[in-house]
């Protein structure tokens, strides 16, 4: 699961849940996330970062440790800033969650990760 995956999946479709966000990454191991190359799009980079909670990408790539030189904040030319797209697109692109869980914020639910899919299926009694 790539983080810009993660960045935008949620939990609010279980019951009880408010907001469901953002899920928690647990790894038993650095191995359990692998770094693929992919081509490097810029356009593409500049224009998924709008989308992007950007706060929960730095937490999660320091959590996974894949943060490197990520700045915490955005910067006003990140558009023309062809180096800060270049980080931003192998922490969003390239980083993936190959096996672990994604856990509920509000519920501590579970959802398992397995060979980088994450299985967000749920219990009729859950929704």
């Amino acid at each position: 699961m790539k983080l810009l995956t993660h960045n935008m999946l949620t939990s609010k479709c279980l019951k009880n849940v408010v907001s469901g966000y953002p899920l928690q990454i647990s790894i038993n191991s650095p191995e359990d996330v692998k770094v693929q190359e992919v081509d490097f799009n810029p356009e593409f980079i500049a224009r998924i970062i709008p989308k992007v909670d950007w706060d929960v990408l730095c937490k999660t790539a320091e959590e996974v440790g894949h943060k490197g030189d990520l700045p915490a904040t955005l910067d006003q030319d990140y558009e023309t800033n062809e180096e800060f797209l270049k980080m931003a697109h192998h922490v969003l692109l390239e980083v993936e969650v190959m096996s672990g869980e994604l856990v509920c914020p509000e519920t501590g639910r579970r959802f398992p990760v397995t060979d980088g899919i994450p299985n967000m299926l749920l219990n009729e009694d859950e929704v």
